[in-house]
């Protein structure tokens, strides 16, 4: 018994931290979202079952902030990937000082998301960012543009801004994946006659993609889940063409004082992820 009890009493520190940080406060939400919980009301937080479920799924902005949330999710993990991809290949390679290389480029993975956010907004100023004055010197803009404040550039610069902050996660987990398929399969598929295209296509694709898979699906909840970046840089503006549904959530709650509204929509957020990773995981059993 008292082996049996061992492992237990060496897990509660770590299960007591979890149960405190994690899941009290999942309770709590779910608490908050069956409730009409207003801050300008505290002492009156009636039951109203699914009404903010309810509420949220009939309202506009959750959809438009959900399509805007699938753009920025899609787009921005896949350019993360392929640029990650291709640093990761070209790491792979011997050159002359990789190890510094490799260093450098954690650093953006290594930066904080306020950091980011602050960087990228000063980089995009009207009227001193250093992207306006390149582009105008260079002759590819013919004036500043207002990258931050235009409904259809917004979009595009906070993108740009995680794809930059993402891609290293990306490389250095590719990177581990290289390393780890048999060297036996390049030599064997160059005596075979296979070009640079097939070999990569039929050794290091299917070598790689169980470690594409998982990073893929990681780097996709973190990205879902994200909003400090465009809180940072444009805080879901201007209008409402940067708000996706993490940040429409948070401005509900924390902006509007909705709390119960803010809770449902956030745990909308979390059922849909959950979807998402049920269905890679059925699909992965059955694979299998």
């Amino acid at each position: 018994m008292k082996r049996s009890a061992t492992p237990l009493l060496m897990l509660a520190p770590a299960l007591t931290a979890t149960g405190i940080l994690v899941f009290f406060p999942v309770l709590n939400t779910l608490w908050l979202s069956l409730h009409n919980v207003v801050l300008f009301r505290p002492k009156s937080q009636p039951f109203v079952g699914l009404a903010n479920y309810v509420e949220a799924l009939h309202s506009q902005a959750f959809w438009d902030s959900l399509g805007r949330s699938v753009v920025w999710v899609v787009g921005s993990v896949s350019l993360q990937f392929l640029i990650g991809l291709g640093v990761a290949l070209l790491l792979n390679r011997d050159f002359r000082m990789r190890g510094l290389v490799r260093a450098i480029i954690v650093v953006p993975w290594a930066l904080p998301s306020v950091i980011i956010g602050l960087v990228w907004t000063w980089m995009l100023d009207f009227n001193f960012g250093i992207l306006n004055q390149i582009g105008v010197a260079f002759g590819l803009l013919d004036e500043p543009v207002a990258w931050l404040a235009q409904s259809g550039t917004a979009m595009a610069a906070v993108m740009a801004a995680i794809v930059w902050q993402g891609f290293p996660f990306f490389a250095i987990t590719l990177l581990a994946g290289l390393q780890s398929i048999p060297h036996d399969l390049y030599e064997g598929a160059e005596i075979d006659g296979a070009n640079a295209w097939y070999t990569f296509v039929y050794v290091t694709v299917p070598g790689l993609l169980p470690v594409m898979v998982t990073a893929l699906l990681l780097r996709m909840i973190w990205v879902a889940n994200s909003l400090d970046l465009i809180l940072v840089m444009t805080g879901g503006g201007p209008g409402t063409s940067t708000q996706t549904l993490p940040l429409h959530a948070f401005l509900t709650a924390w902006s509007g004082g909705n709390y119960g509204s803010g809770a449902a929509l956030s745990t909308l957020l979390t059922l849909i992820l959950l979807s998402v990773i049920t269905i890679y995981v059925v699909r992965g059993q059955v694979d299998g």
